[in-house]
This record gives structure tokens, C-alpha cells and sequence, in this order.
């Protein structure tokens, strides 16, 4: 695979850890900013809120910019609004903040996504998916447990100016990896996915989001998503809570979820362009039961760490795969197909959050956001059940 591709999952990995690093923060700007637990939840979903948005707006306005000055304006916005988050001392102000940083890193992934497609063969789609999402699990290997740590002792507010600071690196890859002249509507081999000649115009494009096979799979992909996102938002409180650990369990339950989704998304790039049945098929009741187990076995420390690694590994073999198949169904859009893929992810990781946050606030208990991610799979199964052809969840030949 391209060299490029993992460059540009470094600047993927910084931008993921500031996603998915208030898991371990919430108690903390919690009890900081006077807010309850299921307000200070909305920060990560006026985050994915921000990317859901950003990435069709940002896609559109860079349709006619090459690939690097984008990226790296993104890169630039990402930055500034982290410096003024970390001199946040108003809830208000903070979240404004990761609403701005998520379109900047939406606009980011969405051209990122676009990109990668141009730089590999079609039938490899799946592998440059699944190089650039593991920058995304990586951070929660590395990245998020780190941030805990760091707040927990320096303030959450250092936590931000640590991600500040690395986007001088993934700018570095960002040039590095990208050629000065590169696009991603300018591929480098014709194929379903990067057809030769003049793209279709911004209005054909997104009249691709009509077409049942596109809009279904991206329901799906939202579905799952807003299911790993509600549980994982709120782990920190399952973890001392309900399962009676001390705070300091919480990195180490971040690291082994972590450490599952990186393996589920490695695997499942080696399967999804080939076998996208197979994962989904196998993954979805298993992620299901996973769910149903974790809301079983929580009070047991053992079989909630089991339950967490094979709950990020199955996660994101499912969500990968998805949204694999949503740049295959984004056949028609090659321009816009990144930020769709990008919009099916975050919708559910900011409907996810926000459910789970009204169940806790309405008094149901620390476990519930781990019902919703029950309900949200559920739902993804049977709509998969009732229309697999409308939602092209059939094999590539």
C-alpha cells in the first residue's frame, strides 16, 4: 500500500484522539464547568454534530482545491480551535469550540477518504479504508488513555493544547504525503469508484444520496456507529461505577477497547472489498450480544474488560465494513463519496451520545446508554434483514 496512506493516518490519528478523548474526560468538565455528566456528554455530540455537517459543506467548498492546501487548511482550523478550548473557562464556549474542530477535521476525513481511494486499485478500497480508520483506533490505543492520564493530573485543559501541538506533525505528513498537484477527483487509476474524465457537477453528486442502495447503507453505518458511541461515551462511569474500579481503570479500559477496534478494523480491510457479507452477516448478531452481554456482566471487573476489547474489535469490523460499502455505493459521486462516508459515521456518533445522555439524566441508571447501543444494533439488523439488496449489502463481483 501506499507510503502516503500512512501519513495521512497520522494526521488522522491526532484529529481522532481529540474525537473520542472525552470518554475519559467527561466526570472532569463535568464537575469543572458545573454541568451534569449527560450535558457535559453533548460535547462529543456537538462534535460529531460539527463532522456530520462539516463534511458535505467542506467537501463541496474544496471541490475545486488540490488535495494539500485543503488538507492542511484543514489541519490549520483543527488547531486554532483547540488553543481556544483549552482557554475555555465557559461550557458554552467549549462546545462552540468542537463544533468548529469537527468541521475542520470533517472537512479533513472527507478529502482524506477521497484521496485515499485515488492512490490504490478499486478492488483494494477496503484496505485504504480500513489504513486510514486505524489512525482513528490507534488514538483510542495511545491517544485517548494518554489524554486521560495527562487530565487527570495536569487538567483537562492541557489535554487540548497537547492536540494543538501535534498538529505540527501531521501537517509535516500531510506535506510529505501528498503531492503538490494531487486531487481527489484527479485519480490516479480509472475504476468504478475514480472514473476517468470529468466528474459529474456538485448537483449530480448529491442526488446520489437518493438512490435507496447509498442512503440505506449509510443508515446502517449510522445505526452502528451511534450504538458504539453511546456506550463508549459514557464508559467512565460503568467502568467506577458499576463496576466498582478505581478511576484509574478507566485509561485501561480505553487502551483494550482501543486495542479491539484497531484489530477489528486491520481484519476486517482484509476482508470487506472481498467479503463484506461474511463480517456483517457474522459481526452484526455478535455485536448485538455483545451489547446484551456487557449490560449483564458489568458489575464483574473480568468479564467487563472481556466485554470491552471484544465489543471495540467487533465495532468496528462491522462500522469499517459499512463504510466500505458506502464508498462503493458512492459510485456516481467521487468527489463527495468521503464526506458521506464521513456523514454516516458521525451521525451516528452524534445521535448515539445524545440518546445516551437523556437516558441518564432521566434517572435509568449508568447502564443505559449501553441499552441504546442495544436498540441502535437491533435496529441496523432488522433493517439489514427487511432490504439487504436495497441497501447493496450484496458482494462485489
Amino acid at each position: 500500500m501506499p507510503f502516503a496512506l500512512y501519513l495521512l493516518a497520522l494526521a488522522v490519528f491526532v484529529m481522532g484522539t481529540s474525537e473520542f478523548m472525552l470518554a475519559g474526560l467527561l466526570p472532569a468538565i463535568s464537575a469543572d464547568l458545573d454541568v451534569d455528566l449527560g450535558a457535559a456528554g453533548l460535547l462529543t455530540s456537538a462534535f460529531a454534530v460539527g463532522m456530520a455537517l462539516g463534511a458535505p459543506l467542506m467537501a463541496a467548498v474544496a471541490r475545486r482545491w488540490p488535495a494539500r492546501p485543503a488538507l492542511l487548511s484543514c489541519l490549520l482550523g483543527f488547531a486554532i480551535s483547540h488553543v481556544i478550548a483549552a482557554l475555555a473557562t465557559d461550557f458554552a464556549l467549549l462546545l462552540a469550540t468542537r463544533i468548529l474542530g469537527a468541521i475542520a477535521n470533517a472537512g479533513f476525513l472527507a478529502i482524506a477518504l477521497s484521496t485515499a481511494t485515488t492512490l490504490v486499485p478499486a478492488n483494494l478500497t477496503g484496505r485504504a479504508v480500513s489504513i486510514l480508520l486505524a489512525g482513528t483506533s490507534a488514538a483510542m490505543i495511545a491517544g485517548v488513555p494518554a489524554g486521560t492520564l495527562l487530565g487527570s493530573h495536569l487538567g483537562w485543559g492541557s489535554v487540548f493544547w497537547v492536540i494543538a501541538g501535534l498538529c505540527l506533525p501531521a501537517v509535516l505528513g500531510v506535506l510529505s504525503a501528498v503531492p503538490r498537484s494531487q486531487t481527489p477527483r484527479t485519480p490516479r487509476t480509472p475504476s468504478p469508484q475514480n472514473p476517468p474524465g470529468p466528474a459529474p457537477n456538485l448537483g449530480t453528486e448529491l442526488a446520489q444520496l437518493l438512490r435507496p442502495q447509498l442512503a440505506g447503507t449509510m443508515l446502517l453505518a449510522a445505526l452502528v456507529n451511534g450504538g458504539t458511541f453511546a456506550a463508549f461515551t459514557f464508559i467512565a462511569p460503568i467502568v467506577t461505577v458499576t463496576a466498582g474500579m478505581p478511576e484509574g481503570a478507566v485509561p485501561l479500559v480505553l487502551v483494550l477497547f482501543g486495542l479491539g477496534s484497531f484489530s477489528g478494523i486491520t481484519i476486517a480491510g482484509r476482508f470487506s472489498d472481498r467479503r463484506p457479507l461474511l463480517i456483517l452477516i457474522v459481526g452484526g448478531p455478535l455485536l448485538l450480544a455483545g451489547w446484551i452481554a456487557l449490560n449483564e456482566l458489568a458489575e464483574h471487573p473480568a468479564a467487563l474488560l472481556a466485554l470491552v476489547f471484544a465489543q471495540g474489535f467487533l465495532s468496528f469490523a462491522v462500522g469499517s465494513t459499512l463504510i466500505t460499502r458506502v464508498l462503493y455505493a458512492a459510485t456516481g459521486a467521487p468527489r463527495m463519496g468521503g464526506s458521506y462516508a464521513t456523514m454516516a459515521l458521525n451521525v451516528g456518533a452524534a445521535l448515539g451520545p445524545v440518546l445516551g445522555g437523556i437516558t441518564l439524566s432521566a434517572g435509568f441508571g449508568q447502564l443505559s446508554p449501553v441499552w441504546v447501543a442495544m436498540l441502535l444494533v437491533a435496529l441496523a439488523l432488522l433493517i439489514a434483514l427487511a432490504a439487504p439488496r436495497l441497501l447493496g449489502l450484496r458482494p462485489r463481483k
